[in-house]
Order: structure tokens, then sequence, then C-alpha cells
């Protein structure tokens, strides 16, 4: 142990003695760290800002989306659905609309939703106020609108909107509820939503037809089981499987993890390149090193120095530049990513995982770069070393 600290104690010396040539040396590898931390978590970072987005949006909900034209379904043939199964516990078919929502001389791009009672609670919304839609809003066809906070702050500048009215599509709705605030989601801003009785909705668009619409299992835990029975009541519906589509956000998580450890996978190695060229760099300042410090070697040898002695001093010497390398790179990676942290408006931080992975990367690299240097300077013999000026 003693001579392996001695050992390291001489390769620190050696490169500290030669400060911007070793920093040159180690240029390559800094560079390759910083372009595969700062990647990889990126990379990681963003897949857990989606991941999270998605799993927010509910794990226990299925879409069943009417993908042919030509297959005309109203919004009670998915009545059956609750009926046909105990793992499912709600089903809300919806209706969107587009369009320009006013407020004496405010307006504001919106997109109404017709929606029953249940599209709330299978979509976790919450209110801040008021109420929400109800059957006999859908029974009577009420001109009522449930709406987000952003419509709020749009057309009234102010959360005090119960009674207040709204026009959309040349109707007039009544505010009866305020959503609490419920930020963006992959689909778009909840707190832009116009939510009306999905009849009024019908009548705007003029059709009754329905595409889309939510289905809630009664837990996370059977959505699997839910998704096969929606299938099922769908094929028998239509008659045809290949007119609609049934899936979950599970399934969705599923191929974003495939997709993003894949791409995280090609930008570590692209990445890693980097790496591989600064290790070439440490062989090639440790073939001149060995040039430069043959009388050493051959002193050394000549004192009793052996072989073995020889190749550690040089291989540690080029692992301890790959290391100094990488903790370097560590430290650049660190602040860049609070520079890119700040400059973006979100929360990025080096994923310890990777830091060490490339650490370790990088005593690979010192090792296989420097194994070449060191044996040629340990089979020097005393004799040719002293010779060579």
């Amino acid at each position: 142990m003693t001579m392996f600290l001695n050992t390291v104690r001489l390769a620190l010396r050696s490169t500290l003695s030669n400060k911007m040539r070793s920093f040159l040396t180690m240029l390559g590898i800094i560079i390759g760290v910083v372009a595969v931390v700062m990647l990889m978590s990126i990379s990681n970072g963003a897949t857990q800002t989606i991941t999270d987005a998605i799993s927010s949006m509910g794990t226990d909900r299925l879409t069943i989306m009417v993908t042919n034209s030509d297959v005309s379904l109203k919004a009670q043939d998915y009545d059956g659905l609750l009926e046909y199964s105990d793992y499912i516990a709600a089903v809300s078919p919806y209706l969107s609309i587009s369009g320009t929502a006013r407020y004496k001389s405010e307006y504001t791009s919106a997109s109404a939703v017709g929606v029953t009672e249940n599209y709330m609670s299978i979509n976790d919304m919450e209110l801040q106020a008021g109420r929400g839609i109800v059957p006999s809003d859908l029974e009577w066809r009420t001109d009522v609108a449930v709406i987000g906070t952003e419509i709020a702050e749009e057309l009234y500048e102010s959360y005090d909107v119960i009674g207040k009215t709204l026009t959309m599509n040349g109707k007039t709705f009544t505010v009866v509820g305020l959503l609490e605030e419920a930020g963006t989601t992959l689909t778009g801003s909840l707190d832009s939503s116009v939510l009306i009785p999905l009849t009024s909705a019908q009548r705007i668009s003029d059709t009754t037809d329905i595409t889309t619409v939510y289905v809630k299992s009664v837990s996370s835990d059977v959505i699997e089981q839910a998704q096969t029975v929606a299938e099922l009541y769908m094929k028998n519906l239509t008659q045809d499987e290949d007119s609609y589509s049934v899936f979950n956000l599970s399934q969705l998580l599923d191929t974003l993890d495939t997709v993003m450890n894949t791409m995280s996978l090609m930008l570590g190695g692209i990445a890693a390149i980097s790496l591989i060229v600064g290790g070439i760099g440490i062989m090639n300042i440790m073939l001149v090193s060995v040039a430069e410090r043959i009388r050493e070697i051959g002193i050394r040898k000549a004192i009793g120095a052996k072989r073995g002695h020889i190749l550690s001093q040089f291989l540690i010497e080029a692992v301890v530049l790959s290391v100094m390398g990488g903790l370097i790179g560590l430290l650049v990676s660190e602040i860049g990513m609070k520079v890119v942290s700040h400059a973006f408006g979100t929360e990025l931080n080096v994923d310890f995982s990777v830091a060490v992975g490339a650490l370790l990367f990088c005593t690979v690299i010192g090792v296989i770069f420097g194994i070449y240097p060191a044996n040629k300077a340990s089979k020097l013999t005393p004799i040719d070393a002293l010779q060579r000026k």
C-alpha cells in the first residue's frame, strides 16, 4: 500500500510539473465527460418529467377512440360498459369543440369540451368554486359552463366568475363553476378548458356521433383487465376490431421508457467517442513522457527497480491524468446543468449513476490507453536507457 501511494504521489507530481501540457492532454477527457454526463442527465431528466406528466393523467384510465368514419356511435352506446364488467368504475364520452370565448370586449382562444357528469372525476379535476356538470344539465341541455383559471383571467381578470356569461360559437353560457389550477399536461393546458354539457356540445356541432370516450377502471391494478373488457365490448358493438382502438397510459409509459432508454444509450455512445479520443491523447502524451524520461528509467532500473515498478508508475500516471480530467469534467457538468436549468426554468441535476459511470469509464480509458506506453517503458533495459540521449 505504501509503495502504491508513493507511486500515486509521483504521478501527481509529474502531472503538475507541466500544468499546461497536462491540461491540454486532459481536455479530451473533460469534453467527453461533460458531453456524456450532461446529455445523459438531461435525457434522464426529460424522461422523468414526461413520465410524471403521463402518470399524473391517471394510470387507471383508458381511452377508447373510434377510428373508422363509417362507424357511428352515440353516447348511450357506451353506457353498457358499466354493466359489462366489475372492473370498470365510470364511463365518460366527450366531444371537443375549438373556438373563441368572448365576454364583452375580451376574448381568448379556448377548447370547449362537451362532457358528462363523470368527466371531472375521471380526469381528477377539482373545483375551486361553484359546481360541475350534473345530469340535469345534460337532460335539459342547459347552457352552463365550468371554466379553467386561464379563461377566468383572460376574460374577467378575476376568479369571481360564478354567474357571469361567456359566448362560444354563437351560444351564450352561464359560468357555474371554476376549476382548480391544474397546469399543463401532454395534451395541453387544463386551465384553458371550458366544460359544457355534452348535449349542448352536440347541438352546437350539429352531430350526435361520439368518437372518444374515457373509461376509468376501479383501480390501476386491474387496468389490463378493464382494457380487455373494453376491447371485447367494442368488438361486439362495432363487429369490426379495426374500427376502434383502446389504449391505457401504462402502455404509453412502457413505450416511452423503451424509446428514451434507447435514445439515452445512443446519446451516451456518441458522447463516449470524445472519451476515446481523449484516451488517444493520453496515450500520445505518455509516449512523449517515456521518451523524455528514458534516462530516469535507466537509473531506476540500474539501482534495482523491477519491470513491474516502472510499468505501474507510468500506468498510474495515465490513470491519474484520465481521472483528474474526469473530475474536472464532472465539475464543469454540474455548472453546465445549473446554467441549463436557469435558462429553461426547470430543475435538472447531474445523475449520480451517470457521474459514477463516467468516472469509472475514465479509469478504464486510462488503463487501456496507458498500458502500451507503460509496457514500452518497462521493457527498456538499463544499458539501452542510459545510452539514449
